[in-house]
């Protein structure tokens, strides 16, 4: 029965699509179609064969004439989309990440989209089903909280509030001026495509996202109270 009905209509439409949309147009659509698969295959291989060349931590660690790391520290670098990584004053190894969309932005307020800049630290390590693993970070620190101060945007409570969080907690909480719960994480469910990509496609909260690859490699050498500069 109801087959009988989608074919009735089938067979009523079918003059009217002929009468509007003649071979040639569908022929274009599928070329068209054609094309952007093949053209986003190619970028993926592309993006396949840059992978491919990266050299891994350990390789890295040798040709710097480190056994391991000590005292590792990073500088995460908006303009160039690189996490590098730092044993004490030497560069070690660096990494392509994404940012928040607003990429242009410093961090100013809750669901703004953008990135912090300043100095932060590693304030808890996780695991996480979204995101493979997650480095929290400090945000907001003191000097944003004493920015939103002076600006009239939080109040004097709110300020103490987040300074005790800050020296004696670790991690401080997410504030509903300012924001918080940022951090380097993976990418996780889409990562072999993000990771693939030629160009950054900036998509997070404003937190700092790196292959899962990556973010495992990184959790090998850092810690609770690793500093971290974004600039």
């Amino acid at each position: 029965m109801l087959e009988s009905i989608i074919k009735n209509i089938t067979e009523k439409l079918k003059p009217l699509a002929n009468q509007y949309i003649d071979k040639s147009t569908f022929r274009n659509i599928f070329y068209m179609t054609a094309a952007m698969f093949l053209f986003m295959i190619g970028i993926l291989l592309y993006g396949i064969i840059l992978n491919i060349r990266q050299e891994s931590l350990a390789e890295s660690l040798r040709k710097k004439g480190f056994e391991k790391m000590v005292d590792s520290n990073l500088i995460i670098d908006r303009e160039n989309y690189t996490l590098n990584l730092y044993e004490d004053t030497v560069l070690v190894k660096s990494y392509r990440v994404s940012f928040g969309k607003n990429v242009h932005k410093v961090k100013q307020k809750a669901g703004d989209e953008a990135t912090p800049v300043g100095e932060y630290k590693i304030c808890s390590i996780d695991s996480s089903e979204l995101y493979t693993r997650i480095f929290r970070l400090n945000y907001p620190n003191i000097d944003d909280a004493s920015n939103a101060l002076r600006k009239g945007l939080i109040s004097q409570k709110e300020f103490n509030q987040i300074k005790f969080e800050f020296y004696y907690e670790g991690c401080t909480k997410f504030n509903k001026v300012l924001g918080g719960e940022i951090g380097i994480h993976g990418i996780g469910r889409l990562n072999f495509i993000f990771k693939n990509l030629p160009f950054v496609y900036n998509w997070t909260n404003g937190s700092i996202a790196m292959s899962d690859e990556d973010i495992e490699e990184l959790y090998s050498v850092v810690k609770i109270g690793t500093k971290v500069v974004i600039k």
